[in-house]
C-alpha cells in the first residue's frame, strides 16, 4: 500500500496533530541519516511537542495583556543602586511564585519599574506561569464595572487562575471607597493563595493618598508585605538620563558633547 501524503494530512488534522502533517523534512533528515521507523516517529513526536509548547508560550505572552513587550535581557541594571541583578534573575526562575510571595517596586517615575516587572512576567510566561498584567487604576474600574452588571465573582474567578497578578502604577490615581474596598478584597483573595507584582512611586507610609480608608491601607500593606520582596528602585530617572545624554549637532555639523545639568525628573 502506497503512503498519501493527502491522506496523511487529513489524519493529522483529524487527530489535532497538525505538525505531523509536515513530515516531509523529518522524513528527508531520517532517510539522510539512516534512521529507523522508531527514530523517525521519535523526531515527529518531539516537532509536534515543541511547538506545542512554542503555540502555549504565546497564548500565555497574549493573554497577560503586557502593553508593550520588554525584556530582562534589556534591562540596565548597572543603573539601580539598591536591587542587585542577581536577585532579580533569582525572581525570574518564579520560585516566589511557588512560595505565594509578592514583589512590590518602590521608586521614584523614570526608574524601569514598569520595565522590570514586564520583563519579569514574560519571562515568567515562558515557564508556564499564568500572568496577567493591569494597572491599578484599571483594575479598579474593571472590578466596579463587574460588581455594577453582576459580573464580580466570574472575574474574580479568572484572576484567581492567574499565578502571578502585576498591577502597576499604584499611585497616580485617589481610588473612591468602594474601589479600594474592592481592590483590598481583591489583593485579599490572593493572600498566601497567588502572588502579586505591585509597582509605586510612593513609600508605603503615603499609600493613605490614594487609598480614603486609613485602617484598610494598614490592612492591605500588612497582607502585602507579610511575604514580600521590597525593591527599592528609587535613583535617577532613565528616561531624564537617556535625555540629557543625547549629543547635541551644531550648526557645523560637529558633535557637541556638552551635557546639561542633570535636574530631578518632573514626572
Amino acid at each position: 500500500m502506497n503512503a498519501s501524503p493527502e491522506l496523511i494530512r487529513i489524519y493529522a488534522k483529524e487527530l489535532k496533530l497538525p505538525t505531523l502533517a509536515h513530515y516531509e523534512e523529518i522524513l528527508r533528515q531520517a532517510e539522510d541519516q539512516g534512521h529507523g521507523y522508531e527514530q523517525f516517529l521519535q523526531a515527529l513526536l518531539e516537532r509536534e511537542i515543541d511547538q506545542r509548547q512554542a503555540n502555549q508560550q504565546v497564548r500565555r505572552i497574549r493573554a497577560a495583556r503586557f502593553p508593550v513587550k520588554k525584556s530582562l535581557d534589556d534591562f540596565e541594571f548597572k543603573n539601580l543602586v539598591n536591587v542587585e541583578e542577581a536577585f532579580v534573575w533569582q525572581l525570574a526562575t518564579g520560585e516566589f511564585i511557588d512560595k505565594h510571595e509578592n514583589i512590590i517596586a518602590i521608586g521614584n517615575p523614570g526608574t524601569g519599574k514598569t520595565h522590570l516587572v514586564i520583563g519579569l512576567g514574560i519571562r515568567l510566561c515562558k515557564l508556564k506561569y499564568r500572568v496577567r498584567f493591569v494597572t491599578a487604576a484599571d483594575l479598579a474600574t474593571e472590578l466596579a464595572e463587574a460588581q455594577a452588571n453582576h459580573r464580580l465573582t466570574r472575574l474574580e474567578q479568572s484572576l484567581e487562575k492567574v499565578d502571578l497578578l502585576v498591577l502597576d502604577e499604584l499611585s497616580y490615581l485617589t481610588f473612591t471607597k468602594p474601589q479600594a474596598e474592592l481592590l483590598f478584597h481583591q489583593l485579599s483573595l490572593r493572600n498566601e493563595r497567588g502572588s502579586v507584582a505591585i509597582t509605586t512611586n510612593l513609600e508605603f507610609s503615603r499609600w493613605e493618598e490614594f487609598f480614603p480608608d486609613t485602617m484598610l491601607t494598614a490592612a492591605l500593606i500588612d497582607r502585602l508585605t507579610h511575604h514580600a520582596h521590597i525593591l527599592n528602585m528609587n535613583g535617577t530617572s532613565f528616561r531624564l538620563k537617556q535625555r540629557l545624554q543625547k549629543k547635541s549637532v551644531t550648526s557645523d555639523g560637529a558633535i557637541s558633547d556638552t551635557k546639561e545639568e542633570m535636574k530631578p525628573d518632573e514626572n
